[in-house]
């Protein structure tokens, strides 16, 4: 199954099973083309924490070493960005660029939690662009600046169990309509359970909370106008438009 939150015609948030464009939520359907419904971010994280340099490929591409353990780094809420959404790119940079990730969503509150137990706190999956402002990134050791903008992480369309994501799931991104990435979960240095162990091992994880699995090769930057779709197979695709600032 897949699971979707809506703002319905009366304002009223929803969260019911997705099937075909419709949501079905307390005995009714929406359909998410309906104008007045809207497609909500498919979780309420009071955090992300994103893995960085989980592909190899990536790592080559950014001329730095494979880590011999899962690096994080955050990004807060006020980067959440519903499908469908605009971002708007941070002034003034002439390099921020798009990096598609399969994200996993906690289903419950998680604290030393063995990797043979991981998948016990794991909801599903969902679709994530870790927007990234390269040009504050590469001067900063927290990447704030360079990570944390607002609407920096569009995320959605929905959350799928995991049993209907395959273990080779593939992870592609388009950038107007031109496949810039192409990567699978098959690919990460570090599976779920060892990421779920890893976190939970410094700080707790909320229901809601994600865990962004890194991006695969073929990042690059966004232009004003662009229009980008980030599908991760089994889940579907989130797509979000950019601007200049």
């Amino acid at each position: 199954m897949r699971y979707a939150r809506i703002s319905d015609p009366a304002g009223v948030t929803r969260r019911g099973e997705y099937v075909d464009g419709v949501v079905e939520a307390a005995g009714e359907t929406f359909d998410v083309s309906d104008p007045d419904v809207d497609l909500l971010p498919p979780c309420e994280p009071t955090k992300i924490v994103c893995i960085g340099r989980n592909y190899a490929a990536h790592a080559e591409e950014r001329d730095a070493d494979v880590p011999d353990r899962p690096m994080l780094f955050l990004k807060p809420p006020n980067t959440v960005a519903a499908p469908g959404s605009t971002v708007t790119l941070p002034a003034g940079k002439e390099q921020v660029e798009h990096e598609a990730e399969l994200g996993v969503v906690i289903g419950e509150q998680a604290r030393n939690v063995d990797a043979d137990d991981a998948w016990d706190v794991v909801e599903g999956f969902t679709c994530l662009d870790d927007v990234s402002n390269r040009d504050d990134q590469s001067r900063e050791q927290n990447w704030v600046r360079g990570k944390a903008f607002d609407a920096a992480a569009p995320i959605g369309p929905v959350v799928a169990d995991p049993e209907d994501v395959p273990a080779d799931a593939s992870v592609e991104l388009r950038l107007n309509g031109d496949t810039r990435q192409r990567g699978s979960r098959d690919q990460f240095i570090f599976d779920v359970p060892t990421l779920v162990e890893e976190i939970t091992t410094y700080l707790t994880l909320e229901p809601g909370d994600v865990i962004s699995t890194g991006t695969p090769a073929g990042v690059g930057p966004l232009s004003d106008g662009d229009r980008v779709e980030v599908e991760v197979e089994g889940v579907g695709v989130l797509e979000h438009t950019v601007r200049s600032a």
